[in-house]
């Protein structure tokens, strides 16, 4: 089969941006190439998080879900531009959209971001929707990386996790049966913690968290929480690790005020605690070979921290980390267009395997 161009569009938990791709796909190959990452305002990232962690009313949610829309046509269209590539091209376009709400043991999954304003704009197909069916069908509806690494990764003559770091992180295990989950928070408290002390989007390579210690009872309250000790298949998001569930994990510590705490002793504590949730899962399946992507492996005290937590694995840093995710979604849409079904029955908890997202045109 000859191969096809897709786009993939993906907005993570971490609101660090829109990440958009332009893959060529076939049957046994997905290669990259262009990619862009196209900005989200601060009024528009504020506005997300309003939503997710506060009281919304439907025609707020009906605008923002426009909004998206129109965000994202801009994004293809300045990917388009920026590489002289004529839509006609294009096969159709993956959306992930951006999530508003994941709680899929209620049987919802809410990504916002209207695919209709998107095919209108750029007269490219769309396909989206991608979650509801697998958490119709029981499962988690997520992580679907997974199905995405196996396809990219399972040639590896080693055994091998791939843990993407985004706002959460998530972890892949590939054997005989594909295995998969969130292990916990990833970016997302570290990002919010220096973005309220210290007016930065993020810690670049955890140069902040390195001028702090762990705080070992703040470390053991977090890690208390049920999340961890859950088995899998499980996921989560911004409506679990948020700024509430850190000032608990404060108070919970004992101190009561956070100023008994010293800034950047909370967010190495929240470096730790990503790379000992990370780690704690990895060493589960004692595999050879770790390979990171996602935006947190440019976090190099992070991934400094994993490598001793883990002497005996090789970690690597994927090619293309930055983009796997948004590959991931140009890929299900060529699931989609050719009626394919997603090996992610073992990974969500779905009763099968089964074809995934809605196609706008």
């Amino acid at each position: 089969m000859h191969k096809e161009r897709y786009i993939g569009i993906m907005s993570g938990t971490s609101l660090d941006g829109v990440d958009v791709v332009l893959c060529e796909i076939d049957a046994s190959a997905c290669a990259l190439i262009a990619s862009l990452e196209y900005p989200l305002s601060l009024e528009l990232k504020s506005e997300i998080l309003m939503m997710i962690e506060g009281n919304s009313t439907l025609e707020q949610v009906g605008q923002l879900d426009h909004r998206l829309g129109v965000l994202f046509a801009g994004a293809v269209d300045a990917l388009l531009t920026r590489h002289n590539i004529d839509a006609t091209s294009i096969r159709a376009i993956g959306l992930h959209g951006q999530t508003l709400w994941h709680a899929p043991q209620n049987g919802v999954t809410m990504q916002l971001g209207d695919p209709n304003i998107l095919t209108s704009q750029t007269g490219i197909p769309v396909v989206s929707d991608f979650r509801r069916k697998d958490v119709a069908l029981g499962g988690q509806g997520a992580p679907f990386a997974p199905a995405f690494h196996e396809f990219i990764f399972g040639s590896i003559n080693a055994s091998v996790c791939i843990v993407n770091i985004g706002g959460m992180a998530n972890i892949t295990v590939l054997g005989e049966t594909l295995v998969g989950y969130d292990t916990g928070c990833g970016n997302v408290l570290l990002d919010s913690w220096i973005a309220e002390h210290q007016g930065s989007a993020y810690d670049k390579e955890g140069a902040w968290a390195k001028t702090g210690s762990v705080d070992e009872r703040l470390l053991d309250a977090m890690r208390s929480d049920s999340y961890f000790k859950l088995s899998y298949p499980k996921s989560t998001g911004r409506e679990k690790f948020n700024k509430v569930w850190l000032d608990d994990m404060l108070t919970r510590r004992g101190s009561g005020v956070c100023s008994l705490v010293l800034e950047q002793d909370v967010q190495r504590t929240l470096l730790e605690l990503t790379a000992l949730s990370i780690s704690n899962e990895v060493l589960r399946f004692n595999t050879d070979v770790l390979i990171l992507c996602g935006g947190g492996a440019k976090n190099c005290f992070l991934v400094e921290r994993l490598k001793a937590l883990m002497p005996n694995t090789e970690v690597r840093i994927a090619d293309y980390a930055d983009e796997l995710e948004a590959m991931t979604f140009a890929w299900l849409a060529y699931k989609r267009i050719h009626k394919e079904k997603v090996n992610l029955k073992d990974v969500t908890g779905a009763c099968e395997n089964t074809i995934l997202g809605g196609i706008y045109e």
